[in-house]
């Protein structure tokens, strides 16, 4: 299985960053959606898991709110 990660982030948040650098040192391929730049995604995510907060981390079904090294590597061994 192939595993790939969708990362909504804001432009100017820090944790966004870290979650990004954290996946790309741990080999995780990811898609990233900014929703400073594209705000109708931000609504969505809302929607989806009632978070208003960045970095959302969607992996492998998994939803990971913020910047959390152990919630990736629980959705990864899932």
């Amino acid at each position: 299985m192939t595993v790939k990660a969708t990362v909504y982030v804001s432009s100017t948040c820090p944790y966004c960053t870290m979650m990004t650098n954290y996946l790309d040192e741990i080999h995780v391929p990811y898609e990233t959606i900014n929703v400073t730049i594209d705000p109708a995604a931000g609504q969505r995510l809302v929607e989806m898991t009632g978070q208003m907060g960045v970095p959302q981390t969607q992996l492998n079904g998994k939803w990971i709110l913020g910047y959390d090294p152990a919630s990736v590597h629980a959705a990864l061994d899932a």
